[in-house]
């Protein structure tokens, strides 16, 4: 039991590193930083490893990568003794995967679970972290690491009455780890991003009714996941490395399809058949059919309409099939969805969409939901309203740096860092898939890997050189947030109003602050930093006693 009266200095745990999160950056985080030989502790809300997976239970959660990228590169060992069972996985599977390498590398002696951080405070004097849990356990630490992910800070509705539901209320996020039974009941849905689209197929099949309440609609392409069968998965352990290789050098961190091809490089006939070909192949191909459908606008409308015409095929009543119509922004600046059967649900008699651009929601009652119109009688409701992303989880705690600045000070107008992995006043701190990298744009387990392994190797550095102390300069921070706005400038992902700029939470700082060049672009430079013997870096070294 680490220690439990905070009041006394003596009693505090001292470690020379303290990793909040045990999601996938989290795991591997720890597991290097204890082959360094560093002493360290892993800090984690949920009762277990897992990060998103631990919590988000809900029906049809999966994964919309495939699993060869939403895995582990570093270990051959788990490489090869972990199969998995579908192309995409679903999150009972990735769950049992994170538990497998915890289990494997050992890594749960390491981590204090059912236990958030509530403050972390750097201490001028002592050249020291000072984390403070809501157990009322203090730990001193050399460095603290931030492995709190892109998606954990769930966002509730902005609609009165939320308490006032005597029905019973669901948050995807967080939801129970017992079954939930919704047959024969009336449920309601508010939410049609990612995790709403994967919740309406599943729904649908046990609800009496199912009322999803939609205002922004969102493009999502047919996942078509196939279940792997033992050839493929010999087929994949024997390549892996050469995998793994094209991921690391790929824009993506990934191997889903992508081209050098422009969209007007083919005639219209031949643009048409290679969409009509993605469609059939199913994931994220339309996404990767051409290389300037998030520069372009002309291509991008065009890539929509198709989209669009793809809807009016599947749903049957005219009227739904309009509301579902995504227009006003373009495809893709939202976050690119998957689904298995979410259009064809709303052709059954028992699943009714409400467009809330036309009939806005006006309150949540006791036994529903009322818009402008009409009531909407419901046993059930689900909130699939997705996070406040990137910066909420960091911000929902005290993180103070240098001089007492505080982090919500510092973010006021926005996230800044260099590298997306240290900020300038904030000594010692590291962010894994901080907010100005590639975060949500790009595979994160490629991303966590690169980002761990590059913290590591500046650790390793600063003990070489007996260095106790590093943040980044103010003049490096600010030519990288130079770089991100101007590449942010070229794409068209900042044309929609999406979780990616802020959109959705009402007050937060609006403008698109992720990196947007790649991940082979990003990873570069990274290396680039680390070969300038991170010139990027103030450093300092132990000061002798007088």
């Amino acid at each position: 039991m680490y220690g439990n009266t905070p009041s006394s200095r003596e009693t505090r745990k001292r470690l020379d590193a303290v990793v909040v999160g045990a999601g996938f950056g989290g795991m591997y985080m720890v597991h290097k930083l204890r082959e360094m030989g560093l002493s360290i502790l892993g800090i984690e809300a949920g009762s277990d490893v897992g990060g998103v997976w631990y919590w988000n239970r809900y029906p049809g959660a999966r994964c919309d990568l495939m699993c060869i990228d939403y895995s582990y590169s570093f270990n051959e060992d788990i490489q090869q003794e972990w199969t998995w069972s579908e192309q995409f996985a679903a999150q009972p599977e990735i769950l049992e995967y994170a538990k497998f390498v915890a289990t494997k590398l050992k890594l749960r002696e390491h981590f204090l679970f059912d236990t958030r951080v509530v403050r972390a405070n750097w201490d001028d004097d002592q050249n020291v972290w000072i984390i403070e849990t809501d157990r009322s356990e203090i730990f001193e630490a050399t460095y603290c690491i931030m492995a709190t992910g892109p998606l954990s800070k769930p966002k509730d509705p902005e609609i009165p009455g939320l308490d006032e539901f005597e029905g019973e209320l669901y948050r995807a996020a967080k939801w129970p780890h017992t079954p939930v039974d919704f047959a024969g009941k009336r449920v309601g849905l508010i939410g049609t991003g990612s995790t709403g689209i994967q919740i309406v197929p599943v729904v649908a099949k046990q609800a009496k009714e199912l009322c999803v309440f939609q205002r922004t609609p969102s493009y999502s392409m047919p996942m078509r996941n196939d279940k792997l069968d033992a050839d493929y998965v010999a087929e994949i352990k024997r390549n892996y490395e050469g995998l793994r290789a094209a991921a690391r050098n790929s824009a993506l961190g990934g191997v889903r399809p992508s081209t050098t091809r422009p969209y007007f490089s083919l005639p219209p006939g031949q643009r048409r058949a290679v969409l009509e070909d993605c469609w059939k192949q199913g994931g994220h191909a339309v996404l990767g059919a051409f290389s300037d459908i998030l520069t372009n606008p002309e291509a991008n409308e065009q890539v929509a309409e198709f989209a669009r015409e793809k809807i009016s095929e599947i749903v049957k009543d005219p009227e739904t099939a309009e509301a579902l119509k995504p227009r006003g922004y373009p495809i893709f600046a939202r976050r690119p969805c998957l689904d298995s059967g979410y259009y064809e649900a709303f052709n059954e008699p028992h699943v009714r969409l409400v467009d809330c651009l036309k009939e806005p929601i006006d309150r949540i009652t006791e036994t529903g939901l009322q818009t402008r119109d009409q009531h909407y009688d419901l046993d059930a409701l689900i909130l699939a309203t997705g996070y406040d992303g990137l910066t909420g989880a960091l911000l929902s705690f005290e993180i103070t740096g240098r001089n007492g600045r505080k982090l919500s000070d510092k973010w006021k107008d926005g996230a800044r860092s260099y590298l997306g992995l240290v900020m300038a006043d904030f000594p010692n701190l590291f962010m894994i898939c901080g907010p100005n990298g590639p975060a949500a744009l790009s595979n994160i387990v490629t991303l966590d890997e690169q980002n761990v392994n590059w913290i590591c190797d500046l650790i390793t550095h600063m003990q070489d050189h007996e260095l106790v102390t590093m943040e980044a300069t103010q003049s490096a921070e600010d030519a990288w947030m130079e770089t991100v706005f101007e590449l942010a400038g070229r794409t068209l992902l900042a044309k929609a109003n999406t979780w990616y700029v802020g959109a959705n939470v009402e007050g937060k700082s609006r403008g698109l602050f992720m990196y947007t060049g790649g991940y082979l672009n990003y990873s570069n430079a990274c290396e680039a930093a680390a070969r300038s013997g991170y010139s990027g870096l103030s450093f300092a070294k132990q000061t002798e006693p007088a």
